[in-house]
């Protein structure tokens, strides 16, 4: 099993620079990818121009949105972002999409939020055609740049819905169980992987999983700070969320343990700490 590693870009305060000097350390590291959570009413950097700005300081680790909010954003505008950083990156880009659960979100972008399955939907067509080179509207040109990775970049899909394991079939390459524990996502794949033999696709879909984490002193203290600031909407309930958030070297090693017994091809920890040093503290754990 793979390990990545998110960025934090997420996290409020953090500054540019100390983001891309984190991206150029975790690609001199062990880590197979960079990820990037996605949110519009909240201090974070936008994914899509954050891992633009890693790509450029960086050669090798891959470039993975967990998950970006599709709905909000135009389809035709998405796709030839998501194909450009592609193009710029060498093929290294996957798009974790998922619909979003957050209303404020949809309403700070005027989209519908009770309807945000049905356009999902049609976004994920829409995508792989302009991707192919076909016109998004018919009489009308198709949409460039081509991207390096033949019929666009690597899709994987999350949720936890029937509709929304059903489109990690029909239109992704894999499943992203973005946030979920181990055997949690481990039922989600299931439904993900007969709903893919149904579809009589080749193969098996891809499996990724993700767990917040911090590392050092006080590193609980720390990351929940930044875990109750970001999931206020939750309540009460995130206190048991940062109760179970892997803190300690053994606790990051039995996640690392648990994702693999389930068979996650890879794991995305997201930091909740900014400082530099959680990337060394984190790769020393990586088997």
């Amino acid at each position: 099993m793979r390990i990545a590693i998110g960025l934090p870009n997420t996290i409020p305060g953090i500054s540019g620079e100390a983001i891309l000097d984190w991206a150029r350390r975790a690609d001199a590291g062990p880590f197979s990818s960079l990820a990037s959570l996605d949110r519009l009413v909240y201090p974070n950097y936008e994914p899509l121009i954050t891992l633009t700005a890693a790509a450029a300081v960086t050669t090798r680790v891959r470039l993975m949105t967990t998950v970006l909010l599709a709905p909000l954003r135009d389809t035709a505008i998405f796709a030839k972002q998501a194909a450009s950083l592609d193009a710029l990156s060498g093929g290294r880009l996957t798009l974790g999409l998922g619909v979003g659960g957050r209303e404020d979100d949809f309403q700070a972008a005027g989209v519908d939020f009770h309807t945000r399955g049905r356009r999902f939907a049609e976004q994920l067509e829409g995508m792989r055609r302009v991707w192919a080179g076909e016109p998004l509207v018919e009489g009308i040109g198709p949409i460039g740049p081509v991207p390096a990775r033949q019929g666009g970049p690597e899709v994987l899909i999350g949720g936890q819905t029937p509709k929304a394991l059903s489109r990690a079939a029909r239109w992704g390459e894999g499943y992203i169980a973005g946030g979920a524990a181990p055997e949690q996502a481990r039922q989600g794949y299931q439904v993900v992987e007969a709903a893919w033999k149904e579809a009589g696709r080749p193969g098996k879909p891809r499996f990724v999983g993700a767990s917040y984490y911090g590392l050092g002193e006080d590193a609980r203290e720390r990351a929940g700070h930044y875990i109750r600031d970001y999931y206020t909407f939750l309540g009460p309930v995130v206190d048991a969320f940062v109760g179970s958030l892997p803190a300690t070297p053994d606790a990051i090693t039995a996640t690392i343990q648990a994702f693999a017994d389930v068979g996650a091809d890879e794991m995305v920890f997201w930091p909740c700490i900014p400082d530099l040093d959680q990337v060394d503290r984190l790769a020393a754990l990586v088997p």
